[in-house]
């Protein structure tokens, strides 16, 4: 396959190069690279220092498209969103970019897609009442979070609610603008498959972390801060209980899930369009995040719970692999426990 590869300079972009120049297959890697992901850094050898906003329209995204079998979209503004000022910028480059993206790939003929998605274009998790089944919570309330209650309660009786895999089928509730965002890039993409008799798949990526993951950035992943805190003699901040849970997936993993996703758009029909967790299955809880990555450094330095808490955090988000696993074939290799140990001393990016 010859594969367009948006974002290649990235922390998961250059996985997926690196996963698909290892199965034999030609990258064509393309990234604006944005200070704000790459400082003032030098674009790696061979990449097309281009703007997907611009892909509709612009001859030098014409000749990097064509003759494309399929593109790999993983450019993106990324981050929450922490004020409603960063709205343009999000819907800027993920939107619109997205949207000239695929209008530059209609006019080039290039048919067949896989588009990076995330976790949190589900908001909160999934979560069920002993008496009453699944509901949907209400938001945390600031007076609860002040109180240390960080659970989720039962809209019918305020029992405190247990946790349950997401699948692929669950509610979309985006709650920042990165989220937002991202539920934008997944509908273009479906109705341009509709539109363009094409195929694409979305891969909703949950917990990212692995080598080459920055470091100290608005891009950094928590696993990575807890690092940076070790690395400089401090015990990992914990917020609110530490019981939150999630799924951490390692890098590699997700750049098989992207391997996979593009040899089953190019082999597969038209009008084809799925959205998949990219997930470890194995879920972990916060607080054991940062035990893992502390043990990893040898460390004796226990995490400080601090009780604290972030508005609009969610408390548990916790996916299921079994969509990907039928879908794809795709089923995580490395399990939290081995990678987030190996993690604290995997070489980082600056």
């Amino acid at each position: 396959m010859r594969v367009v590869l948006t974002g290649s300079a990235g922390f998961i972009g250059g996985a997926i190069a690196d996963a698909l120049g290892t199965a034999g297959h030609e990258v064509v890697p393309v990234d604006l690279m944005l200070p704000a992901a790459h400082g003032e850094a030098e674009p790696p050898a061979g990449t097309h220092q281009l703007d997907v906003r611009d892909a509709a329209t612009s001859p030098e995204w014409a000749a990097v498209l064509r003759g494309a079998d399929a593109v790999c979209h993983q450019a993106a503004m990324v981050g929450a969103g922490v004020s409603p000022a960063d709205l343009p910028a999000y819907a800027g480059h993920n939107d619109l970019g997205t949207a000239a993206l695929l209008a530059g790939m209609h006019a080039a003929g290039v048919r067949r897609l896989v588009v990076a998605s995330s976790m949190v274009v589900y908001g909160e998790g999934r979560y069920a009442c002993p008496e009453h089944g699944v509901v949907a919570p209400p938001p945390r309330t600031v007076a609860a979070l002040d109180a240390g209650d960080f659970d989720n309660h039962c809209p019918t009786c305020d029992r405190a609610l247990g946790w349950e895999t997401v699948d692929e089928d669950a509610r979309l509730d985006p709650r920042s603008s990165y989220a937002a965002s991202k539920v934008a890039t997944e509908h273009l993409t479906s109705a341009w498959v509709r539109q363009a008799a094409s195929s694409a798949v979305a891969l909703r990526y949950h917990n990212v972390y692995g080598p080459r993951m920055p470091r100290d950035t608005p891009y950094s992943g928590v696993a990575a801060m807890f690092r940076s805190s070790l690395e400089r003699g401090e015990a990992p901040t914990v917020y609110e209980d530490g019981a939150q849970m999630r799924d951490f997936v390692h890098v590699s993993d997700v750049a098989r899930a992207n391997l996979l996703a593009l040899e089953q758009v190019v082999a597969g029909p038209d009008e084809q369009y799925a959205a998949y967790n990219v997930c470890s299955g194995h879920p972990v809880s916060i607080l054991d995040v940062a035990r893992q990555v502390a043990a990893g450094t040898g460390s004796d330095l226990e995490p400080e719970v601090t009780g604290g808490y972030r508005l609009g955090d969610v408390r548990h988000i916790v996916a299921s692999p079994e969509g990907a696993a039928a879908g794809l074939g795709f089923r995580a290799e490395v399990l939290p426990d081995d990678g987030l140990r190996a993690f604290a001393t995997a070489p980082l990016r600056a």
